[in-house]
């Protein structure tokens, strides 16, 4: 058992942090790993039908974008491109 295993470390956990990493990245490596990755976003049609129910219904109940990220400086939350900035000279 190390040192810090069986104490409390509150936020920041770094043993926690690591194991977790450890096991992602084992995970990520591994066959049923690289299968899943490969088969990500695969839906069949009736899927993603009920998806685009649930995003609509969900739409319907929103007050609307969040203006922070409507007045954001671009990038992909806004939707828009980067401003240019004027150069420092």
């Amino acid at each position: 058992m190390s040192k810090s295993e069986g104490k409390n470390q509150g936020e920041g956990n770094k043993e926690a942090d690591r194991k977790f990493r450890e096991a992602q990245t084992k995970f990520v490596n591994s066959d049923e790993g690289k299968r899943k990755i490969a088969q990500a976003g695969n839906v069949s049609d009736e899927e993603a039908r009920r998806l685009r129910e649930a995003e609509e219904k969900a739409k319907s109940r929103s007050k609307g974008e969040d203006p922070v990220v409507r007045n954001q400086s671009g990038g992909s939350a806004s939707g828009r491109p980067p401003k240019k900035r004027a150069s420092k000279r």
